[in-house]
């Protein structure tokens, strides 16, 4: 089904940052005033009962609503509505911060890199669990292994370039959505880096249950997405 937007965007947006939001009323006010200025947030309503979508109007973002549940059908919807030139993704959980897209902006519009990913490093008890570490860790050696890409995480956080990314053809709709752009992009010839960035704990209930799913469904991708043999420039670093 489609998706369908319930606040116009402003025009000329300098960046828009995709966030998919299922139930996370709590935490959006901490999320959207950390927005740069003259970004666009674009918040995903995934079938949200808490609100999540009238606090996030009330707050000035555009809201999009995807009735089709999965953490893939809410990004590709954001990225379906973004029109700026630069589109950046990030939880909407309070456990990243936003602002903290900037210097992964500059990169990528510098021609430093063609997608820049944050690599989560925790702070405090309770940011990142150990069996999400673990499913993370797994999936970034399958990663290595099937595309080269020596990255140490999948995080949500990223930036890139909306015409390219769209070009790529994603088709995952739930968990493994952030994988398969990885190994798509890596396929195209991408130059792919991370930079650390601290992980807080979420706000509000965990999804633990969606840790597994997710594991389950990025396996899916790499087993489902076959290898392209084309050169590759595509590179992973820190700073």
């Amino acid at each position: 089904m489609k998706a369908v937007t319930t606040s116009p965007p402003p025009t000329a947006a300098l960046v828009d940052v995709v966030l998919p939001c299922l139930d996370e009323a709590e935490a959006l006010p901490w999320v959207l005033a950390r927005i740069p200025a003259g970004w666009r947030a674009i918040v995903v309503d995934n079938g949200s009962t808490d609100g999540s979508a009238e606090v996030a109007s009330a707050l000035g973002a555009t809201v999009v609503r995807e009735e089709r549940r999965g953490f893939g059908a809410a990004c590709h919807a954001g990225l379906l509505a973004a029109t700026a030139d630069l589109v950046c993704f990030c939880d909407c959980d309070a456990s990243l911060d936003p602002s903290l897209l900037v210097p992964f902006v500059e990169e990528v519009r510098a021609g430093g890199a063609d997608m820049v990913l944050g690599r989560r490093r925790p702070q405090g008890r309770g940011s990142w669990p150990a069996h999400a570490r673990a499913g993370n860790l797994a999936l970034s050696l399958l990663l290595r292994r099937r595309t080269g890409l020596t990255l140490r995480d999948l995080g949500p956080l990223r930036a890139v370039r909306r015409a390219p990314l769209l070009a790529l053809g994603l088709t995952d709709r739930r968990s493994g959505y952030p994988l398969e752009m990885v190994v798509r992009a890596a396929d195209a010839g991408w130059r792919v880096v991370e930079h650390d960035v601290p992980y807080l704990p979420r706000s509000g209930a965990s999804k633990v249950t969606g840790t597994w799913q997710a594991v389950r469904d990025m396996s899916r991708v790499l087993r489902d997405t076959p290898p392209d043999r084309r050169e590759r420039t595509a590179t992973g670093g820190t700073r």
